[in-house]
């Protein structure tokens, strides 16, 4: 660990009280984010002016982010070093162990649009969403992992290098393997996350998702009792077996992510009951056991079957808007995401893009969504030119580890927080180039019905050769990218008291 970072994390050690006034740490993809004793005392003034730091977002109650981009994860080791070498001074700060258990469950409210404040007065929707969330937030580096290793076997596609629609040689379906382990087993790493959100042993989660995905599970299509349905709508074949003279509907699992998001919320309210009811020396053999029995049946005969039934038709919705409005969807799609990225209300249309993949094939949500995200990403390289021009060194630094984030990771986070919610005229200067890019992919995606994708992937410049028709969506992304970066480098993003202000 270098020097720089040990004594930019003591300087954010010290500008957010001390390791005394932290309550619990954890980190996600970009963000730092502390549960304080006293948010008041935070010194925000010296948090802005460490150069890692991109941005600080306080929160409801006594919580507080600060965003630090893609070295979040070694920031954040080096202060949880710091806090356990102060608390075996004798500082009362809590240990590590404590800090990584208990931050699940203390997570954050995110801030609302430009306000820093509370995103909403009602606490369910508030907590709904953040249930959304951090089911997946854990799992991005994998999935963007995947993402890229899919990307690279659509190059050599396209170069013709290898056939990835014939048939394969042993090598390369064992590098399908890679990427393809991700999203079939998506379904259990999202109920472990899930269940670790609700205060469940996260364990337990897992494994009730993963007894519908076992082989067993899976032979229940091919015995003589079982019937099969054909679904015209969909003209898909669904199985129907005959288990104690119940019927249970067959589904694939896998790659689904709204059955075991409906599996732990209700998993949570047996496990707590059972938790209530049964004497604290039983907990550890009986909780599971009865959980097990009575959630994988529930699962099976009954979640598992509307979770898929609901996922497969809000996506043939948006598929039917898609279909005979492509003009509005390709258009609406990038002008909704800049509001409801920062609100974190973008988590249902990233589940509804895994379950488009696993119903339909492909997705056709994410083309739009990368025109957005290359407009939020044109806007930080807006800045960046800007700094460079005026030679400040903070901004320079703060947007190009923005622009890496985003056009080598797909990572809108640090630009957003770093610098687009801080200054009030960013936002006018971005949505021109989300409608300017969304117009662009619907002319020239007409042609060919819309830009699709049969991989979920981070829009970024290494997965572009995953969409099709690709030119269309590297000439659309590419107007999005220019145009908030020409008005940005021409009027600004800076109102005339922001910039005397940043001056100073």
């Amino acid at each position: 660990m270098s020097k720089d970072i040990q004594s930019s994390a003591a300087k954010i050690l010290e500008g957010v009280g001390g390791a005394a006034n932290i309550k619990f740490l954890t980190c996600c993809a970009t963000r730092l984010r502390f549960e304080l004793n006293d948010n008041s005392i935070v010194d925000k003034a010296a948090l802005d002016a460490i150069p890692e730091v991109m941005g600080c977002v306080p929160q409801s109650g006594e919580r507080y982010q600060i965003v630090v981009g893609g070295g979040v994860a070694t920031m954040n080791s080096a202060l949880q070093q710091l806090i356990e070498n102060q608390a075996s001074s004798g500082a009362a700060t809590p240990s590590n162990n404590e800090t990584k258990a208990e931050s699940a469950s203390n997570d954050d409210v995110k801030a609302s649009l430009r306000s820093g404040g509370v995103r909403g007065k009602v606490a369910w929707v508030d907590g709904f969403f953040e249930y959304l969330s951090d089911s997946f937030r854990p799992i991005l580096g994998i999935l963007l992992g995947a993402s890229l290793i899919i990307a690279l076997c659509a190059v050599l596609d396209a170069l013709h290098i290898v056939d990835f629609r014939g048939e394969k040689s042993a090598g390369w379906i064992f590098v399908d393997s890679m990427w393809h382990s991700v999203f079939y087993f998506l379904p259990i790493m999202v109920a472990y996350n899930a269940a670790k959100k609700l205060k469940v042993d996260p364990w337990l989660g897992a494994a009730i998702m993963g007894a519908l995905m076992t082989p067993d599970f899976q032979k229940l299509t091919s015995l003589a009792s079982t019937t099969s349905i054909k679904d015209a709508t969909l003209g898909t074949v669904s199985h129907v077996a005959h288990v104690f003279g119940l019927p249970m509907q067959l589904n694939d699992y896998s790659g689904n992510v709204f059955v075991p998001l409906i599996m732990v919320a209700v998993l949570a309210l047996v496990y707590r009951f059972l938790k209530k009811i049964i004497p604290d020396n039983l907990h550890m053999v009986f909780v599971p056991f009865l959980s097990l029995i009575i959630m994988i049946p529930l699962t099976a005969f009954l979640i598992g079957p509307l979770g898929v039934w609901i996922g497969t038709y809000l996506g043939l919705g948006l598929a039917w808007l898609n279909t005979h409005a492509p003009f509005v969807f390709a258009i609406l799609i990038p002008l909704l995401y800049p509001f409801l990225v920062p609100l974190g209300l973008h988590w249902p249309l990233n589940a509804l893009m895994l379950m488009n993949i696993q119903t339909l094939g492909y997705d056709f949500i994410q083309g739009p969504m990368g025109v957005w995200n290359f407009a939020c990403f044109g806007a930080t390289a807006g800045v960046l030119l800007i700094s460079l021009r005026e030679k400040d060194a903070t901004m320079r630094q703060t947007a190009s580890g923005a622009l890496a984030a985003g056009l080598f990771g797909g990572i809108s986070e640090p630009s957003l927080y770093g610098i687009h919610l801080r200054f009030k005229k960013v936002y006018s200067r971005l949505l021109p180039g989300c409608l300017a890019g969304g117009v662009t992919l619907a002319i020239l995606g007409s042609m060919y019905g819309s830009v699709k994708t049969q991989a979920f992937a981070f829009t970024s410049l290494l997965t572009i050769p995953v969409f099709h028709p690709m030119w269309v969506y590297a000439v659309s992304i590419a107007v999005a990218f220019v145009v908030p970066m020409v008005l940005i480098f021409i009027f600004d993003y800076r109102t005339a008291e922001e910039k005397a202000a940043h001056k100073e």
